[in-house]
């Protein structure tokens, strides 16, 4: 059993691909804990997160303690046509939105793929300094993401850098817990 990571944050960085294949089951051991997944679930994860970062604007921020082990990580690319998340959404705003807002939304955006704090170092502004640096120089006009309905931690952050409700209530296939799409045009301000 590793020792959860110290709380006190000692840099927020940009990783390239490369830097983070060096730490990437490290890095999905952070996801995997921060959302609560079996252990087993990491060794799943490896793959997905390595064919993510073959694609088209794809950035990638670490947050390490003192003892340089990963407390935080996030990672997005530019969404488009074709790839899994951006069709699953797609059908969901056709349920429920009109065309032209569809557009807006989809025709140029920066999918917040991944954002995980450790749940050891929570509460200390990690999250927020890993998302403002990871979309500081984001592609796109706008940035969407998804997350699981519910009252966390997750959610205060949102709303506080400017998320709004894309859809609420919907349902990814394969996964029978409601999600919330939020959105927000880019950049962020200071």
């Amino acid at each position: 059993m590793t020792a959860a990571p110290s709380p006190r944050c000692e840099r927020v960085v940009e990783l390239s691909t490369e830097e983070l294949r060096a730490r990437l089951p490290e890095a999905v051991r952070v996801y995997v804990t921060a959302m609560g997944y079996p252990s087993w679930a990491t060794q799943q994860r490896i793959p997905v997160w390595s064919a993510h970062m073959s694609r088209a604007g794809w950035r990638c921020v670490a947050a390490f303690n003192e003892r340089d082990e990963l407390s935080g990580v996030g990672y997005g690319y530019s969404g488009d046509a074709g790839q899994w998340w951006h069709e699953q959404v797609r059908r969901g705003m056709q349920e429920r939105l009109p065309p032209e807002r569809i557009e807006e939304w989809l025709e140029d955006y920066f999918e917040l793929t991944e954002l995980h704090v450790h749940p050891e170092a929570q509460g200390h502004g990690l999250g927020e300094s890993i998302l403002r640096t990871l979309l500081a120089a984001a592609p796109g006009a706008n940035v969407l993401l998804s997350t699981p309905e519910g009252p966390t931690r997750a959610w205060q952050l949102y709303r506080r850098v400017g998320f709004t409700d894309v859809l609420r209530d919907y349902r990814f296939a394969g996964d029978p817990r409601p999600f919330a799409v939020l959105g927000r045009p880019l950049p962020l301000e200071k």
